[in-house]
């Protein structure tokens, strides 16, 4: 690699005469949720969950490919796909041998390309873009070598992992020398933490009992249920009007009890002292965290937010765009629970990043999962996390929501409130051919449909 432009230069591309990959195609995937309000939240009232989709293609013979995507709420996932489309010529060429015992080698090149890096740096839709290839590279990785992702980072070696991260800008936080350190640490135990895992998988919680936009009576039914299923935590959407927030809150503790955390989350409604009263108005019902109270790009403010409204914890994360503001989120004190996003930040290599510098902090990590296909990435993440790296699932959940998993290969399953570990090779990132064919937009079976009897209304 050139290591001053960031380009791969013509060795690392062809490899010799070795496999490489041949093709990179994108697709523009739109699920119809804001039918049933699914998803709907204070900021997005009516979204259409939808993945800007990766697929990696290559001449090794051997029948593997990489799928990915990035995770959008309907419009603006064409720019997101237009994005991906646009690293076609910085990947297609690249040896598959180079690239699967190197992810981090993909990783450097993009982000390090000069004219790539000023559409970012690091941050935005070309960034989520690099993401989604090098995520694509991770599942193709994990796939030829026989092992889900969350394995295939438990067994890899101290060093090689270390290796994955760049230390740019975050090493007044964490330095190689540390990450091979917290490694090698994670290491001692791993095996029993392994079994452990397969036995009673991960610990989960729900937002499917909160979104803003079901009754009352909805809400209560399915925080009920969610209890009954094991769930020992339910989230619900606040932030839109503060006495439906408190009559909801007050509805869905007395469904559910004191002993069942409740978590609140105004995905970056307020401003800070707006965030402070609102979440001081809602104490009364015990919530356990406030999810997003404010910009996720503004540090201060959720030290002050989380200062303000102590007991109740102050998460954040999922819009959260580069592993840099996270080191500051936590050189600042600023958050009690740190929340990843398998498809926010640049895939693998960078969430590798902040899990170590979750780890280095001694903050848990309960994953954002509410979107289409983010269930199956992130759970990946987490169990490597418990097995490889810090140990432990004390404080520590995956959330879940309970749409859009058939149309996966390889879905999530719960057993008792916990995320069973899934065992096929990849990342769990592929979908069924028949679902792309329906739901590409605007050409797929269900889009063309749906846009020809929006035709005849209009003529009506």
């Amino acid at each position: 690699m050139d290591s001053d432009s960031g380009h791969m230069n013509s060795d690392d591309m062809s490899g010799g005469g070795t496999a490489r990959i041949t093709g990179l195609d994108v697709l523009d995937i739109r699920f119809p949720t804001s039918r049933e309000l699914d998803g709907s939240d204070a900021m997005n009232p009516d979204p259409d969950y939808s993945a800007a989709y990766v697929i990696l293609r290559t001449d090794a013979g051997d029948g593997c490919e990489g799928h990915a995507f990035t995770f959008t709420i309907g419009r603006g996932n064409d720019v997101q796909a237009a994005a991906i489309a646009a690293l076609r010529e910085h990947v297609v060429g690249l040896s598959v041998d180079a690239v699967c015992a190197d992810p981090g080698s993909v990783s450097r090149a993009l982000i390090g390309d000069s004219q790539l890096r000023w559409l970012g740096p690091e941050k935005g839709v070309m960034h989520m873009a690099i993401g989604a290839v090098v995520n694509a590279v991770w599942d193709l990785a994990a796939k030829r070598a026989g092992k889900p992702v969350w394995r295939f980072l438990a067994d890899a070696a101290p060093e090689w992992l270390a290796d994955q991260v760049d230390y740019r800008y975050i090493e007044d936080a964490l330095s190689r020398e540390e990450a091979v350190a917290l490694l090698t640490r994670g290491k001692e135990g791993a095996a029993a933490r392994e079994q452990h895992l397969l036995a009673r998988g991960y610990p989960a919680y729900t937002t499917s009992p909160g979104w803003l936009g079901y009754s009352d009576e909805k809400l209560v039914r399915l925080a009920r249920q969610a209890v009954a299923d094991g769930f020992t935590q339910i989230k619900l959407k606040v932030g839109a009007d503060l006495a439906d927030d408190v009559r909801r809150l007050r509805a869905a503790r007395e469904a559910v009890g004191p002993d069942i955390r409740i978590a609140v989350d105004a995905n970056q409604r307020w401003n800070v002292a707006e965030a402070i009263d609102w979440t001081n108005a809602l104490a009364d019902q015990d919530p356990y965290w406030i999810e997003e109270p404010t910009s996720p790009d503004d540090i201060l403010g959720h030290a002050a937010v989380r200062k303000g409204v102590a007991p109740v914890k102050v998460a954040t994360g999922e819009h959260v765009q580069n592993r840099i503001v996270f080191k500051q989120l936590l050189q600042a004190g600023a958050i009690d629970v740190l929340q990843i996003d398998a498809a926010r930040v640049g895939g693998v290599n960078e969430n590798l990043a902040i899990l170590l510098l979750a780890a280095r902090y001694g903050v848990p990590v309960c994953p954002h999962a509410g979107g289409v296909g983010l269930c199956e990435l992130v759970r990946h993440l987490s169990m490597f996390d418990f097995v490889a790296l810090s140990g432990t699932t004390e404080d520590r959940v995956i959330e879940y929501v309970d749409h859009l998993h058939e149309h996966f290969k390889d879905p999530v399953t719960l057993a008792d409130g916990h995320y069973t570990a899934p065992v096929e090779p990849g990342f769990s990132s592929e979908m069924h051919a028949g679902s792309l064919d329906t739901f590409r937009y605007p050409d797929g079976t269900f889009w063309a449909a749906d846009l020809a009897d929006q035709e005849k209304e209009t003529r009506r």
